[in-house]
């Protein structure tokens, strides 16, 4: 799967349909979906919060390109994303941080109890972050609940775990 080349662009770009459209038009058997978080703050509010899919592709390697392609679309001033890829049943393969027209990936815990250190670091900087708020320090928040973000970010389904740590190794 990663010996073929990477296209310059993904071949729903080639469309001219804005990227709100191409989900829309998106094969929707194709077993990757890039996404991004939600943050209409209703679906927030209520904890119906569902990723929203930016476009889906066959293979990973092209995921992975698709994520940079649309990171280069993201400007300076935008907050920084974090962007995940999916597969069809809706399982973390990979993610990472949009930085200066990139993508940073998050490299996948090894095993379960790296995974279980992992998530009690990311709760223990979302404390800090409620901390930061309550202390009107709203950009320490900010910066920590997207560093608390990021350590989930590594929290790939186990299922995906040695296969995105290789494709992180070919890409690299």
């Amino acid at each position: 799967m990663f010996d073929l080349p990477f296209q310059t662009q993904p071949e729903t770009q080639k469309t001219g349909l804005p990227p709100s459209l191409l989900t829309v038009f998106a094969d929707q058997d194709l077993p990757f979906a890039l996404t991004t978080a939600c943050h209409a703050p209703a679906a927030l509010m209520s904890g119906q919060a569902q990723p929203k899919v930016l476009e889906r592709f066959a293979t990973l390697a092209e995921a992975m390109q698709g994520a940079i392609v649309h990171a280069e679309d993201i400007t300076p001033e935008d907050a920084p994303r974090i962007l995940a890829i999916l597969d069809r049943e809706g399982r973390l393969v990979l993610a990472g941080a949009t930085n200066d027209g990139g993508v940073a990936w998050c490299h996948p815990v090894s095993d379960a109890a790296e995974a279980r250190a992992v998530v009690s670091e990311a709760s223990q900087t979302r404390e800090q972050a409620i901390r930061a708020a309550k202390w009107h320090e709203h950009c320490l928040a900010r910066r920590l609940r997207h560093h608390a973000d990021l350590l989930d970010a590594r929290l790939v389904d186990p299922l995906w775990r040695a296969f995105a740590s290789r494709a992180l190794q070919i890409a690299a």
